[in-house]
Order: C-alpha cells, then sequence, then structure tokens
C-alpha cells in the first residue's frame, strides 16, 4: 500500500501517535488525529506537531461520516483494538496499522524484535549494546521510550534496529519482519486487555508473523508455550535455558554461561563478570548473546558489552543504604511473575512495597514466592484489598496499608531493621496513581534519599 496524498486516521495523541503523525506529515497532509480523551487540550497537541501541520484533531468523538473517507487509520499501542470504533472501521474494510507497523513500512536494514512478559527492556538494552560494538549505526526503538516512527527515516542498509515489542503492539502486525526475533517468556499479564491468555499468546507470537527459514527466533527453552510454538515456527529457533545444558544454543552451567553451536561448547563469561544478579538477569543476558551471534557479532566484542552492562533504571536498582537498611527500586515490576524474580533475588529479610493497578492478574503464586523472607508486606493503590485477601488466603498476616507511596517508604523506614531491605516491587501497573512506572520508580527514589 503506497501511503502517498492518502487519507490518515491517527488514533492516538500520546508518545506514539505524535511521532507516527510527524513522520506521515512528511509524505501527505490529509492527516486526521483523533484521542477518546476529551479533556486533551488542541493547542497543545498542535504544538507538539510540525509548524506546517495541516490536518484536522478530533477529542472525544468524530463527524458523523468521516471513517467513509478514511484510507488507513493507525493505532497507537494504547488503544484497544476492540473498540467500538476499531470495529467500525474493519466492517467498512479500513486497513488497521500500528505504529510499529508504519515505521517498519520506512525501515531500512536490519531488525531485531524482542517480546516477552518479562527482561524487554533490560535484554532490548543489552542487545543494543551489543550491536554497537560491532555495527557503526544501531537505534534502540519500540516500548522502550523511543518511537520506532521517530528515527525510522534515519535507518540506512548498514544499520540495526533493536525493537522492544510489546503485546499491545505487536496485536497490529501486518508485515513487519525481524531478522531476528526473541520471545523471552510468557506468564499472564494485560488479560484486562486481550481478555485471554490465548489471545496474549497469540499477539505475542505475532512477532514470528512474517520470519521465514532466512530469520531466527530466540526462544527460552524453560518456558512451556515456547517450547510448544516453537515447532509452528519458519524461522531457525535459536535457545537458550538456565536450566539445563543444550545440544545446541547457550545454557547457563554452575558459574558459567556457555554457547554450544552444535559442534562444540565455548564459554561466554563467568556470572561473576556480570553486574547484573538472579537467574532472570542470566536469562536476559544469554537471549541478548543468542541475538547478538545471530547477527554475526564476534564473541569478544559480546563479552565485552554484557560484562560492562550495569541494571536499567527501576528493575532491581539499588537506590541507597540507610540506617542499615538496603533499598532497591523495581518499579519495573508491573506484573507478579516480575516481582517474584525481584523477590527471588533479595538476600536478606525484606520489606515488599506492592499495588497499584488492577490488569487483571491473580496473586497467589507471588505470595507463595515469599518463601517466609517478607517481613512486611506494605500495600496501596486499586489492588491493595485484592492482595490483601489473597495474603490472607495464604496465611500471611504482616499486611500494612497506606494512601501513598511517600507513606509506605516512610513506614518501611521505621519497621525496617539493620540488614533489612525494602524493595519496591508492585506487581501491578502504575495508572490511576502515577504517569507510568518511572515516574513511580523516581518518586520512590525521591523518597528514599529524603528519609533522615
Amino acid at each position: 500500500m503506497k501511503l502517498e496524498n492518502k487519507r490518515i486516521f491517527v488514533f492516538g495523541c500520546g508518545l506514539s501517535g505524535i511521532s507516527a503523525a510527524k513522520l506521515l506529515q512528511k509524505i501527505t497532509s490529509d492527516i486526521i488525529i483523533y484521542d477518546g480523551n476529551d479533556k486533551l487540550d488542541i493547542v497543545e497537541i498542535r504544538a507538539k506537531l510540525q509548524p506546517d501541520f495541516k490536518g484536522s484533531i478530533f477529542l472525544g468523538t468524530v463527524p458523523d461520516g468521516l471513517l467513509d473517507s478514511i484510507d488507513l487509520a493507525v493505532l497507537s499501542p494504547g488503544v484497544p483494538t476492540d473498540l467500538d470504533m476499531v470495529n467500525q472501521m474493519r466492517k467498512k474494510q479500513i486497513p488497521i496499522w500500528g505504529e510499529i507497523e508504519l515505521a517498519y513500512y520506512f525501515s531500512k536494514g536490519k531488525v531485531i524484535g524482542i517480546t516477552g512478559t518479562n527482561g524487554k527492556t533490560t535484554t532490548t538494552t543489552l542487545v543494543g549494546e551489543i550491536m554497537k560494538t560491532y555495527f557503526d549505526c544501531v537505534f534502540v526503538v519500540g516500548n522502550i521510550g523511543v518511537p520506532y516512527t521517530q528515527v525510522v527515516l534515519n535507518t540506512t542498509e548498514e544499520s540495526v534496529t533493536v525493537a522492544e515489542m510489546s503485546s499491545f503492539q505487536l496485536e497490529t502486525i501486518k508485515a513487519f519482519k525481524p531478522n531476528v526475533s526473541a520471545i523471552l517468556n510468557i506468564t499472564p499479564d494485560h488479560l484486562n486487555r486481550h481478555h485471554t491468555m490465548e489471545n496474549y499468546i497469540g499477539a505475542k507470537k505475532n512477532i514470528t508473523l512474517n520470519q521465514d527459514s532466512n530469520d531466527v527466533c530466540v526462544l527460552n527453552y524453560e518456558d512451556e508455550e515456547l517450547r510448544k510454538i516453537s515447532g509452528e515456527l519458519k524461522a531457525k529457533v535459536f535457545y537458550f535455558s538456565s536450566l539445563q545444558s543444550l545440544k545446541q544454543g547457550i545454557y547457563l552451567e554452575g558459574e558459567k554461561i556457555i554457547y554450544n553451536d552444535g559442534n562444540k561448547k565455548s564459554l561466554v563469561c563467568n556470572i561473576h563478570e556480570l553486574n547484573i544478579f538472579g537467574r532472570h538477569s542470566y536469562e536476559n543476558v544469554m537471549a541478548a548473546v543468542a541475538c547478538g551471534i545471530s547477527l554475526g557479532v564476534p564473541m569478544d566484542k559480546i563479552k565485552y558489552a554484557i560484562t560492562g552492562f550495569v541494571a536499567v533504571e527501576h528493575r532491581i536498582e539499588f537506590v541507597t543504604t540507610k540506617n542499615g537498611v538496603k533499598y532497591y527500586n523495581d518499579s519495573k515490576g508491573t506484573n507478579p511473575d516480575a516481582s517474584i524474580k525481584a523477590i527471588e533475588s533479595m538476600q536478606n529479610p525484606t520489606l515488599l512495597i506492592a499495588g497499584g493497578y488492577d490488569k487483571g492478574s491473580e496473586f497467589d503464586q507471588w505470595l507463595e514466592a515469599f518463601g517466609g523472607k517478607i517481613r512486611y508486606l506494605v500495600l496501596l493503590g486499586q489492588t491493595r484489598e485484592k492482595i490483601a485477601q489473597t495474603a490472607r488466603r495464604h496465611g500471611y498476616e504482616s499486611i500494612i496499608m497506606v494512601d501513598s507511596l511517600k507513606e509506605a517508604v516512610n513506614v518501611c523506614a521505621g519497621k525496617a531493621n539493620q540488614g533489612d531491605c525494602v524493595l519496591l516491587s508492585p506487581a501491578c501497573a502504575s495508572w490511576g496513581m502515577f504517569k507510568n512506572y518511572e515516574e513511580r520508580g523516581r518518586l520512590f527514589k525521591e523518597y528514599v534519599k529524603n528519609l533522615a
């Protein structure tokens, strides 16, 4: 489909939507921008666009008959694909793309796409660092915070684009075809949006939709769902495992990460050479190494990148020590499985701050992971009563309810003993109390640093 001089409907005025509209301004003047939130300011939206923007902006509703004239709709990731307006578009046979799909239309060079319930940002960042040791032009984009559409016109035939991709972004894939894809793991998440686990798995699997035998898909061998779908893939499968040796792939053997190419084994590194810890972190490293190998990066350069890498902000990030108590920011732990990994990483008695927006998650396995390690559970947000009920059902009673993150930090500071850890790992999204998990994490660090 050629986009020049088409009438294009951009649905969503967030970071992705504005970036998509700015890209489209370069090829057509007939752009309609829409957002369902009628409280937004049209003047502010126009200020974010190119000065010569000549299109229309609608908030809340659109004029009758407008959709009849649309050639293409571009949906932001935050727009559910089962909204009435989106269904109307389908009935009118309007092509529906996501922002990622729009960017891919213009993209050049090699592309690596990374998804999974947990570990996406760390792995994507790490893959970006590996690529920078060998390629001169590398872009790290997607769910990590930089819209693909923002940089795509700078890509060349020699560049490498590393894209973190959420299930929301993958719902609207049409032609997107990464040279290397990676699915790190799949556990229940965003079921309020996808409704069923089958739909959620299907969205994640879309990252492989257009791959062929010339491409590679990196999979976690320890994830049962990923082993199930591996036989359906056209791409070559590259496994990694943290629990057992592989005849071909990358695996953890004691304190060593080993690569077996099918003929010989070679040492990638010792885990003590890394600056990140925990089995989940070693899985992220192995997935990143697999991506590097798949694009021909020499092992010495891969090792240089992974041993120099430090944890990304908000993912089991050490903040400081106050009065003998260590504080950790895991605001990116937005679902129970991610939070379990953070809890497992704590080596000392821990006070856990949790709760937030309800994505439809269940917390039983999360409670079972406490293992006598969690001294107090400090709860806030929309899910606090739901979590508290689950905790009591599992016989856990050391629960403190609070109304704000600042209060949670102060309560923990008062209850913690020397040698304890305080961990913010909410197991829930941040929406409703904060703009995003980044704001939540930064406020946590600010409150901690301001403690007496």
